[in-house]
């Protein structure tokens, strides 16, 4: 994957293209082949769509928005900035336990976005539906004198009465994680200059992590009837693990020497303390009863995914990591807040 810093910036005032994007016409070339035929989409003429839910599923809804600015940077290649947004809101799936069906999608557009670019966004869509079986049914377009704002919501199914919450968890309880923890929030200070790096293959694979997430897709629904409570790691993870603890009532002791670090971020990572705060991580953290952990070794080895224990659920409430010693870690940022 090239880093964005190789890539142009493509906008109508830096590629020379002020063409304005005729709305209706980059709704029926562009977008209108996303449905993937879907009748329930109506190939995007009609504004409203229809979701047919089979017999002993659930409909699973999430949300997640981006701005410019905030959420990703407008020099960040057009397809990765797609691919992003539709990998956040997977993720959220994943962490239901749900199978991705469809989504809609919501772009607010900036004046002089130009049709190159949506092109390149749309094409970043158009890949990962192909990997993730997703298309989308619907949305809206309009212009905006703001930052460029996406939104995007996606639907999926999961068995009835079985939906992952983030409450559930109970008293020894061993929380895992999916991946590795850190690596979006290197890759993001390597782009913005806050962070430097020689190696060229750690600053490749960090920067990665931070412009593509890897949603847990196939790890969710694997859960389903072994954990005990899950949600997916976007805030940071002490910040989305006090989630969990306050849904579930309980505490959650997180050890520091056993959270996973990518080879990458050790070589690069000057305090492993900060990591747990950073952010767009996309994993999934769970709770499961110490019973089933062989099964999750098995989870493990048949999907290729890391699975690591990396604390327990304990009496009391909040999040508190501890060193190797079993003492208490200060915690100076838990993680990201929107406002």
């Amino acid at each position: 994957m090239n880093r964005s810093t190789d890539r142009p910036v493509e906008n109508a005032h830096q590629a020379g293209d002020v063409r304005p994007c005729d709305e209706f016409a980059v709704i029926r070339d562009l977008f209108a082949p996303l449905t993937r035929g879907d009748p329930g989409a109506f190939d995007l003429t009609d504004d409203a769509a229809l979701i047919n839910v089979p017999d002993g599923q659930e409909l699973v809804v999430t949300a997640d928005a981006m701005s410019a600015g905030t959420h990703f940077r407008i020099e960040d290649p057009p397809d990765l900035i797609g691919r992003k947004l539709l990998r956040v809101n997977l993720s959220d799936l994943a962490g239901k336990g749900a199978t991705p069906v469809s989504y809609l999608l919501t772009c607010a557009w900036p004046e002089d976005i130009t049709r190159s670019w949506i092109e390149r966004f749309v094409g970043g869509l158009a890949l990962d539906q192909t990997q993730y079986e997703i298309h989308v049914i619907g949305g809206d377009t309009i212009s905006t004198h703001g930052p460029m704002s996406l939104s995007l919501t996606a639907f999926g199914y999961v068995k009835k009465g079985k939906m992952l919450l983030r409450s559930g968890a109970g008293p020894g309880d061993v929380l895992y994680i999916s991946g590795t923890i850190g690596d979006a929030g290197l890759g993001l200070k390597l782009l913005t200059g806050e962070l430097d790096c020689r190696n060229d293959q750690y600053k490749d694979v960090l920067i990665d992590r931070y412009q593509l997430p890897q949603p847990r897709t196939q790890l969710g629904p694997k859960l389903l009837d072994l954990a005990t409570a899950c949600l997916d790691v976007s805030d940071g993870l002490v910040a989305d693990a006090g989630h969990m603890a306050a849904a579930s009532g309980l505490g959650l002791r997180i050890e520091l020497e056993k959270v996973p670090f990518c080879h990458a971020a050790r070589a690069v990572m000057t305090d492993p303390v900060s990591l747990l705060g950073a952010g767009d991580d996309y994993e999934l953290l769970f709770a499961m009863p110490p019973d089933r952990q062989d099964q999750v070794q098995q989870i493990s080895a048949a999907l290729n995914i890391a699975l690591t224990p990396i604390g327990q659920a304990i009496e009391g409430e909040g999040v508190e990591v501890v060193d190797a010693r079993g003492n208490p870690v200060a915690i100076e940022q838990a993680g990201y807040r929107h406002f």
